[in-house]
């Protein structure tokens, strides 16, 4: 994990890291090929919107209860919030050109 991507291990922690701001959270698993696919694509994500997005990531396996909270049933699975709320979902793996346009539009 980087120094711009935090590894978030339960639901309270999770509730302070997205309640201010823009943020962006990974929900993944160890054994998800495709999850393992868009690691560097998230981390490299990460700095290029350093100062602008916050990049969180959470792993299914450890956090059942955050992902039936929000009815992660396919990863990867990337959520964006802002100030709390969810602002937009996108589902499987992706290039890393076309998740930077999806984010800039998000901002």
């Amino acid at each position: 994990m980087s120094q711009n991507v935090t590894e978030i291990v339960n639901a309270k922690e999770f509730d302070l890291f997205v309640k201010k701001g823009n943020v962006l959270i990974d929900f993944y698993a160890d054994w998800c090929m495709p999850c393992l696919t868009m690691s560097p694509v998230f981390e490299e994500l990460s700095k290029k919107f350093k100062g602008k997005i916050k990049f969180g990531k959470v792993d299914i396996s450890e956090n059942r209860e955050l992902a039936q909270k929000f009815k992660i049933s396919s990863i990867p699975n990337f959520i964006f919030l802002k100030d709390g709320k969810i602002k937009e979902q996108f589902i499987g793996a992706r290039y890393l050109e076309d998740f930077e346009a999806k984010l800039k539009n998000c901002l």
